[in-house]
């Protein structure tokens, strides 16, 4: 009893170490859950954890992947593996068409140990999901078992053989999942589960790096702006109530006190005029900064009734407003950045990112934009490749805006190295790390204006 207690308070650990909030009512729940279930059923003990452990949908990809190491489907590898790649293809293939799912975690047991080993040494031994697949090739058995599903026809084409590539496709990309899990399994049983579950497991879309996100990471990002939207709108109205109130008006309270001799019972407030802030995006939309631009240039269209106006612009070394062009993308978030990139003018003579050039000219384009009621936010890393950083012009910005704040998606201690002009910048405007959707939300909800 005392192992599966350790296995229970490890994978709260592990969840605790991603983000996930798990206190000690949650870990005792689970605890619960699994003297209630027993260990036979696997599939019901997931359920039964996930239920205890986790708040929302979008950490259960994270739990599977934790889960899978501290209640693992075995112990060490399949006897007999076959190593020979072709007989492992066509009984891959027979398990696709049949979307025999107990078949094809056997397979990916068999993949991983024939296929994905490496090390010489017996202590230096590992299992690789990424050699694994490389050598199955999984991915171009798609004909293969389109023909079998059929019963060997032709191709049929139309929209129902489409649906069935992409059903084949998720049937492909199930096995790949479950190959990266069993690979993980096998080098924690080497290195210890911790150690895997901190530094193999991909965490959730919320905490991933903006400037080394990949595509699928970013989608998923996309797709949980308006979730994220409707929470942050909940947190202004919050805010604006409170600001509402307004502060203490001191010659008014001290004129009413004297009906009570001076003591002041009843506080008079400075009522505060329900005037709506207007807010500026500048985004720099070059290179791997364009991931984290697009992102928030979508969180805050998706606020937008919180202000009285927004308005975006977009630039590289050339800047151009793109508020039009946001509010067509919100049908089509994922095509965002192409159509900002077709669309507007962002580049002049070259392609390189340049800050001096694009503060400048919006200046001297769209100075009028900004007003005493104007909140301004600037997202990029301030990498100026070595070009006039034009700190006279974010010192007017600053001058004629209520505020400017600076999000920077690198990490702080590279700020000022090689061509970054973050600490120039940093002196004239207030600026802050935000690498994750996580650090972003919390630095909106507390920075946006009310």
């Amino acid at each position: 009893m005392t192992a599966v207690a350790d296995r229970i308070t490890g994978l709260a650990a592990a969840l605790r170490a991603h983000g996930v909030r798990i206190g000690t009512g949650e870990t005792v729940d689970a605890a619960r859950a699994v003297a209630a279930l027993g260990l036979a059923d696997r599939e019901r003990l997931r359920e039964g954890l996930a239920a205890t452990l986790l708040h929302g949908p979008g950490q259960r990809a994270l739990f599977d992947s934790v889960f899978d190491l501290y209640f693992p489907r075995g112990v060490g590898g399949p006897e007999d593996a076959p190593r020979d790649r072709e007989t492992l293809r066509d009984r891959l293939a027979d398990a696709l068409a049949a979307d025999d799912r107990a078949l094809l975690a056997r397979l990916a047991a068999e993949a991983v140990d024939g296929l994905g080993g490496y090390g010489g040494a017996p202590g230096s031994d590992g299992f690789s999901a990424y050699q694994t697949l490389e050598r199955l090739r999984p991915q171009t058995l798609l004909a293969r078992v389109r023909a079998e599903v059929r019963g060997g026809g032709g191709d049929g084409g139309g929209f129902a053989d489409r649906l069935l590539d992409d059903e084949i496709r998720r049937r492909i990309e199930e096995f790949r999942r479950m190959v990266g899990a069993e690979a993980r399994r096998r080098v924690a049983e080497r290195r210890g589960r911790d150690e895997i579950a901190r530094r193999a497991v991909r965490p959730t879309a919320d905490r991933v790096d903006f400037l080394y996100a990949n595509r699928e990471q970013l989608a998923e990002l996309r797709r949980a702006v308006q979730p994220l939207a409707r929470k942050l709108a909940t947190r202004l109205a919050a805010r604006r109530r409170r600001a509402a109130r307004g502060t203490i008006d001191l010659r008014r309270t001290l004129r009413s006190s004297l009906s009570t001799g001076g003591v002041p019972m009843r506080p008079v407030l400075r009522r505060r005029r329900p005037v709506r802030p207007e807010l500026v995006l500048l985004c720099d939309v070059s290179g791997s900064v364009s991931g984290f631009s697009d992102f928030t240039m979508l969180l805050v269209q998706a606020l937008h009734d919180q202000f009285g106006k927004v308005r975006v612009f977009a630039f590289v070394n050339r800047l151009d407003e793109v508020t039009g062009l946001l509010d067509h993308g919100r049908a089509d978030p994922d095509g965002l950045g192409a159509r900002i990139r077709a669309e507007a003018t962002l580049t002049g003579w070259h392609g390189s990112s340049d800050y001096g050039m694009a503060l400048g000219e919006f200046a001297e384009r769209y100075g009028a934009a900004v007003g005493p009621r104007t909140t301004v936010f600037v997202l990029g890393d301030a990498r100026t490749n070595l070009s006039d950083p034009n700190l006279p012009a974010v010192r007017e910005l600053a001058r004629r805006a209520r505020r400017v704040y600076w999000l920077n998606p690198e990490p702080r201690d590279r700020w000022g190295t090689g061509d970054s002009a973050a600490p120039a910048y940093a002196e004239l405007v207030e600026m802050h790390e935000c690498r994750t959707a996580r650090q972003l939300s919390g630095l909106i909800a507390g920075l946006l204006p009310v």
